[in-house]
C-alpha cells in the first residue's frame, strides 16, 4: 500500500502515559521560543537524524500544525492549477507535498509509541481527527482526483519509467480506495466516519496503555513467586521493599507463567492480563464495538459487503474468502495437535501430584515440564548464552554481514530519546554508508507493548536520503550490573525486527511513498519472518551464543536440544494465532446493519463457529479488548498476514536450503530481487520471479510439525 495512504493508519499507533524520567531529553519547556523549533528546520545531524538534544514536547504541536498547513496549501495549488495535468505538476507534486509534516510525524509516532508522556498524549488527542481531516481533504478532493484520473487513463502514452508508472498507478488506486468516486453527500458521511474512527482508535490506544499499567500485579509475599530466579525477583522488586510488581505484556499469556510454581499466583496473573480491559476502569468493549460497527458502515458506503473486503484491496490475499481458505486448511491440524499436547500436559499435571483440570494459566508452566522431560531442555540452561548485546552484534549483525556484506559500527555521538537506546551506523561491503539503526530493547511504562520497526528518515533518491531506522522491543530490563539475558523467543524477535530493518535499509527507490516497507501487510512480514531462520543457523548461532561469564560457545548438546524441541507446542502456538486472526476477520466481516450488543458474547461465538474453542485451555493470542493490532493500529482485517507471510518465509528458506544455504550470492539475490524493490511491482510477481514459482504451504506445515 502506498505510504502516503498509510500515513493515517500509522498515526493510530500512538500511545500515551506519564513519564517522569529526568534524564529524558523530551521534557516540557513552556518557555520555549517557537521561532527556533528544531522540528521545523531539517536536522544537521548525520543522515538527518532527529536531534533529541534540542527537541522537547512543546515543539510537536506547532510543527505538526505548520506541516499540515503547508501540505494543505500545496494540495490546493495542485488541485486548482489552470495548467493541464502532467506527471510533474500533479503526481510528482503530490509526492513532494508534506515534507515537513512527514518528518515531524516520523519523530512524533516514534515517541508516542516508545516513550510517551502527558504532553504528547494531549497533542495526540488533538491531532488524531486533524490527521483524518487532512487525509480526506486530499483523497476526497474531486478536482484533484480528476487530474490524477486523467493521467491514469493515458498512462501508457506518458513515456514514464517503470517506477514513475507505478507511482501514478498507486496514487490512482489510493484515491479510488479512499472513496474518490463517492457522491459529495457520501463523501461528507465518510469524512464523519473517518474522523470518529481516528478518535476512537486514539482512545483505544490510550485506554489500553493505562490498562496495561494499571493491570500490573503486585505481590508482597515472596513465597507467591516461588519458581522465579533471584535475577527475576531483583528486576521485579519495588523500591523501599514494598514487594514485587509483574507488569503485563501485550499478549494473553505472560512470560513468567512458565516459571511460577503456585497455581493461585499463575491464575491471578493470567486473569489480570485476560481482564485488563474488560470490566475494569479501563474497559474497551464499548470502544471496539463502535469501531467495528463504524468500519462496517464505511465498507458499505464504499461499495463493499464488509470492511474486510474494502481493506484487502491491493494485498496478496485480495478477498476475505482467500483468508478463510488459509484458515480452513490450518485449523483442523492445529487444534488436533493442540489437543494432543493438552493430553500430554494433563498427564504431567497428574504425574507431579496435581488434582485439577488443565487451565490456560497452567499451560506454559507444565508445557515447560513436558519439554524438559521430552527434550531435556531447560530455558534457564540456554539464557546465559543469549546476552542481548552479543546477540545483536555477533548474531543479528553477523548474519547480515554474511548474507549481504554489510557491517555495523556503534555510534555514541548520536543523541537518542532515552538512555537505553543504542545507535549503530551501517556500511555497504565497499565501505559506503547505508544508514543509521536505533535499537530500543527494554520495556518501560512509557512504551506500548509488542515489538516493531519504523523510520525516522525514509530512503528516497528524490531527496537524496538514506534511511534512519529503529527497532523497538519489550524485553525485561535487568537491574544495574546484571546482564540482559534473553529467552530463545526473544532472540528470534530481535532477528525478526531487524529483518524489517533490512527491508528498509536496502530500499532503492526514487519515491519515498514506494520505498522499503511500503508494501501490503501480507508481504511486509515476509522479510522479517524470513530473517528469523538465521537465529539457529549453525555458523551464526555459534558466533553469538556465548556464555556471558566465560565466553564459552554454546555446547552442541544444547543446540541439538533446541532444534529437536523446535516443533514442540506448535499446536498451541498455531491455534492461539489462528484464534486471534479469526477474531480479527469476524469483527471485520460483519454487515453494516449489524448491531453488536455484547462484545464478549460476539467473541465467544466467533471462536465457536470457527472451531477454535475446541481446546479450552488454548486462548486467543489477543483478546478483542486488548487486540491493539486491529483496534489501535493498521492491521484491521490484516492480522492473518503473519500466517500468510509465514508460508512465504518457510517456502523461501526451503529455496535457500536447496541452493547452498547462507551465502553472499544467495543473500545478494534476495536483496536485489525482493528486499531492495519496495512497492515498485506487484508483490506476487516479485516473489514468483525470485522463487521461480508460487509459494507452497508444505514447508510451513513441516516446520510446524504438522506434516
Amino acid at each position: 500500500m502506498n505510504k502516503v495512504f498509510c500515513l493515517f493508519l500509522i498515526s493510530v499507533l500512538m500511545f500515551a502515559c506519564k513519564d517522569s524520567n529526568k534524564k529524558n531529553n523530551i521534557t516540557s519547556q513552556n518557555s520555549m521560543n517557537t521561532n527556533h523549533n528544531p522540528l521545523i528546520a531539517e536536522s544537521t545531524l548525520p543522515y538527518g537524524a532527529p536531534d533529541f538534544t534540542k527537541i522537547n514536547n512543546d515543539h510537536f504541536r506547532e510543527a505538526l500544525l505548520q506541516g499540515m498547513d503547508e501540505k494543505r496549501e500545496i494540495i490546493e495549488k495542485i488541485a486548482n492549477s489552470t495548467e493541464a495535468a502532467t506527471f510533474e505538476n500533479t503526481i510528482l507534486a503530490l509526492e513532494k507535498s508534506g515534507v515537513l509534516l512527514d518528518r515531524v510525524r516520523n519523530v512524533f509516532s516514534a515517541l508516542t509509541g516508545a516513550h510517551t508522556n502527558d504532553t504528547l498524549q494531549a497533542v495526540q488527542e488533538e491531532m488524531a481527527p486533524k490527521f483524518s481531516e487532512l487525509q480526506d481533504a486530499i483523497y476526497l478532493n474531486d478536482t484533484l482526483f480528476q487530474r490524477v484520473k486523467a493521467l491514469y487513463k493515458k498512462m501508457e502514452s506518458l513515456n514514464l519509467d517503470v517506477e514513475s508508472l507505478r507511482l501514478l498507478e498507486n496514487y490512482f488506486e489510493d484515491f479510488e480506495i479512499a472513496g474518490a468516486n463517492l457522491s459529495p453527500e457520501n463523501k461528507e458521511i465518510l469524512k464523519s466516519y473517518n474522523s470518529r474512527l481516528a478518535t476512537l482508535s486514539n482512545t483505544f490506544n490510550k485506554t489500553l496503555l493505562e490498562a496495561n499499567n494499571a493491570g500490573a500485579v503486585i505481590f508482597t509475599d515472596r513465597s507467591d513467586l516461588e519458581g522465579l530466579s533471584d535475577a527475576d525477583l531483583k528486576s521485579l522488586e519495588i523500591k523501599h521493599g514494598e514487594g514485587w510488581k509483574i507488569a503485563l505484556q501485550n499478549t494473553t499469556q505472560q512470560p513468567l507463567l512458565q516459571s511460577l510454581k503456585k497455581r493461585e499466583t499463575r491464575e491471578k496473573l493470567f486473569k489480570a492480563a485476560w481482564l485488563r480491559a474488560d470490566g475494569t476502569a479501563q474497559d474497551t468493549k464499548a470502544v471496539i464495538t463502535e469501531i467495528a460497527e463504524l468500519r462496517a458502515k464505511k465498507g458499505a458506503l464504499l461499495g463493499f459487503s464488509n470492511y474486510a473486503e474494502w481493506s484487502l484491496q491491493n494485498t496478496m490475499a485480495k478477498v476475505p474468502e482467500n483468508v478463510f481458505k488459509l484458515f480452513k486448511g490450518l485449523v483442523p491440524s492445529a487444534t488436533a495437535k493442540a489437543g494432543q499436547e493438552a493430553k500430554e500436559i494433563q498427564e504431567m499435571i497428574q504425574k507431579t501430584g496435581g488434582d485439577f483440570t488443565l487451565a490456560p494459566w497452567d499451560w506454559n508452566h507444565y508445557a515447560e515440564m513436558v519439554r524438559k522431560a521430552k527434550y531435556d531442555l531447560d530455558e534457564n540452561q540456554i539464557k546465559p548464552y543469549f546476552e542481548l548485546k552479543t546477540v545483536l552484534e555477533k548474531g543479528v549483525f553477523y548474519a547480515a554481514e554474511k548474507l549481504y556484506g554489510i557491517t555495523c559500527k556503534a555510534r555514541t555521538d548520536i543523541p537518542t530519546y532515552h538512555e537505553d537506546v543504542l545507535v549503530y551506523e551501517l556500511f555497504e561491503e565497499n565501505g559506503d554508508p547505508l544508514g543509521l539503526f536505533y535499537g530500543d530493547f527494554f520495556s518501560r511504562p512509557s512504551k506500548r507493548g509488542g515489538a516493531w520497526m519504523s523510520n525516522f528518515v525514509d530512503q528516497s533518491k528524490l531527496y537524496n536520503k538514506k534511511p534512519v531506522i529503529y527497532n523497538v522491543c519489550n524485553y525485561p530490563k535487568p537491574v544495574a550490573g546484571e546482564p540482559a539475558l534473553l529467552t530463545y523467543d526473544e532472540v528470534e524477535t530481535m532477528f525478526h525486527e531487524f529483518g524489517h530493518a533490512l527491508h528498509g535499509f536496502f530500499a532503492d527507490q526514487q519515491y519515498p511513498s514506494l520505498s522499503g516497507t511500503s508494501v501490503a501487510r501480507d508481504f511486509v512480514e515476509f522479510p522479517s519472518q524470513f530473517n528469523e531462520n538465521w537465529a539457529l543457523y549453525p555458523e551464526i548461532l555459534k558466533n553469538y551464543a556465548l556464555h556471558y561469564k566465560t565466553g564459552e560457545q554454546i555446547p552442541q548438546e544444547l543446540i541439538d536440544k533446541i532444534k529437536k524441541s523446535g516443533t514442540f507446542n506448535q499446536g498451541y502456538s498455531l491455534t492461539e494465532n489462528l484464534a486471534a486472526s479469526n477474531l480479527d476477520m469476524q469483527w471485520h466481516t460483519i454487515g453494516s446493519d449489524t448491531k453488536i450488543e455484547d462484545a464478549n458474547a460476539f467473541e465467544k461465538e466467533a471462536l465457536h463457529k470457527t472451531k477454535l474453542d475446541v481446546v479450552s485451555a488454548v486462548p486467543p493470542r489477543y483478546r478483542s479488548t486488548y487486540f491493539a493490532h486491529i483496534f489501535g493500529s493498521g492491521y484491521a482485517a490484516g492480522y492473518y498476514s503473519y500466517l500468510w507471510t509465514e508460508m512465504l518465509h518457510h517456502d523461501a528458506y526451503n529455496w535457500f536450503e536447496t541452493h547452498g544455504g547462507l551465502t553472499r550470492e544467495n543473500g545478494q539475490r534476495l536483496r536485489d530481487m525482493i528486499l531492495s524493490r519496495g512497492n515498485t511491482m506487484p508483490l506476487e510477481e516479485m516473489y514468483k520471479d525470485w522463487r521461480g514459482g508460487n509459494p507452497k504451504i508444505e514447508p510451513m506445515l513441516k516446520a510446524r510439525g504438522l506434516q
